[in-house]
């Protein structure tokens, strides 16, 4: 069988959500630990509230819209938070 190359993985960037990736994937931690998942279609994390990290549990949702973080985040002017962190 000839060599072809692979397509590339597509990620959707979803606003207050999680990175849905294209599976399977092998996600490597900030400590080098590896965990792989084979499913056609994971959720990422990116609010760190799940029990489940680095996937998804939608804890997003039932606690509220994930804080955006990097040089994108812009502070809400509306946000009626008490200062702590998740």
């Amino acid at each position: 069988m000839a060599n072809t190359p692979e397509r590339p993985r597509r990620v959707r960037v979803q606003r207050d959500g999680p990175l849905l990736i294209e599976g399977p994937v092998e996600v490597v931690g900030e400590h080098g630990e590896v965990t792989v998942s084979r499913r056609f279609t994971v959720a990422i994390c990116t609010c760190r509230r799940s029990r489940i990290f680095p996937w998804c549990d939608t804890s997003h949702r039932r606690r509220g819209a994930c804080k955006p973080s990097g040089p994108a985040a812009r502070p809400d002017p509306e946000a009626t938070r008490d200062g702590g962190d998740a």
